[in-house]
């Protein structure tokens, strides 16, 4: 990987000069969100007495995925954009497991987004540095990959990541298979559990037990092809995470139309808001519009892990 070694957030100063590949634009949106970054985690800390909370640093960024091999897409007739997949590598679980301050980053970067001054989306995943070298010492393939070809845009000095130790064939072929029997049998019974809420009419818990139907295939998916996927019930990060590694799964969700893209946000809120917000409406247009596009995302999730588990 190519690496910037810096002090601070002055990564931001340097990488236009850094990742030729991209156009310009993508280098300034890049620096702006590295600035956010650091930025919004000052902040955080100033407004922390404990001095344990504010020991928390970031030691790297590295940007993986399409934009760092290069071949990212920006396709506006069907409305599929490629996400920025940002990698933060952190010093202590504590930190990585701050959920306000990773919650209000990712509001931060949406607003950014929808107020045009980065135009690509963000999803960032943050681990610390044992986890990360702990994954490349078992050979999990999503952080070989990223070892290998993600480019740092960011390193505070003296974290190496660790030598990738590569699994076997064989045993990589046993993990994925159990975790393809464990979670896509969990969605089926999600799927269930939405088809007999629907018939009663409760729509909000429908849209909960079929949020988390999509979760588990998401799940389902990226441990099959690649023995990892983030600790995260966000939509939003499974999809980008999975249709990353296999472009095939792009097709479930559709989004040349304000209809799809809205329905797609509700079920994202569905996890929290369907069941703890009297606001959470959906109606049943949305919901079976929905309901299709999970069944045609677990067509395609069967399909890519049987192929994997083939080989």
């Amino acid at each position: 990987m190519d690496a910037i070694h810096t002090e601070g957030f002055d990564a931001a100063l340097t990488l236009t000069d850094h990742i030729e590949h991209l156009p310009d634009r993508k280098r300034r949106e890049l620096a702006r969100i590295i600035e956010i970054l650091f930025a919004e985690v000052e902040a955080f800390q100033a407004s922390k007495l404990s001095a344990k909370r504010n020991s928390g640093k970031i030691l790297k960024l590295i940007l993986y995925g399409s934009y760092g091999r290069g071949d990212w897409v920006e396709d506006r007739l069907s409305g599929y954009r490629s996400d920025y997949d940002l990698l933060i590598v952190v010093n202590k679980k504590s930190f990585a497991e701050e959920q306000e301050l990773w919650e209000s980053i990712e509001e931060r970067l949406l607003k950014e987004q929808l107020g045009h001054r980065i135009e690509t989306p963000v999803v960032p995943i943050v681990h610390t540095l044992q986890d990360v070298n702990d994954q490349l010492a078992r050979g999990r393939p999503f952080f070989v990959d990223i070892a290998r070809d993600g480019i740092v845009l960011y390193e505070a000095r003296g974290h190496p990541l660790a030598k990738p130790k590569p699994l076997t064939a064989a045993e990589e072929q046993q993990e994925a298979k159990i975790y393809f029997e464990r979670w896509f049998n969990s969605a089926e019974k999600f799927s269930e559990g939405t088809q007999f809420y629907f018939a009663k009419s409760d729509r909000n818990h429908a849209a909960f037990m079929l949020h988390q139907a999509c979760e588990n295939y998401y799940h389902c998916a990226l441990l099959t092809l690649t023995l990892y996927s983030p600790k995260s019930h966000r939509l939003k990060v499974l999809r980008s995470q999975a249709e990353r590694i296999d472009n095939r799964l792009i097709a479930a969700w559709p989004r040349d139309s304000r209809f799809s893209r809205r329905c797609f946000e509700l079920l994202s809120k569905a996890y929290v808001e369907a069941r703890y917000s009297a606001k959470y409406a959906i109606t049943t247009e949305e919901l079976t519009w929905l309901a299709e596009r999970v069944r045609v995302l677990q067509d395609l999730v069967e399909a890519v892990c049987t192929e994997r588990l083939s080989l």
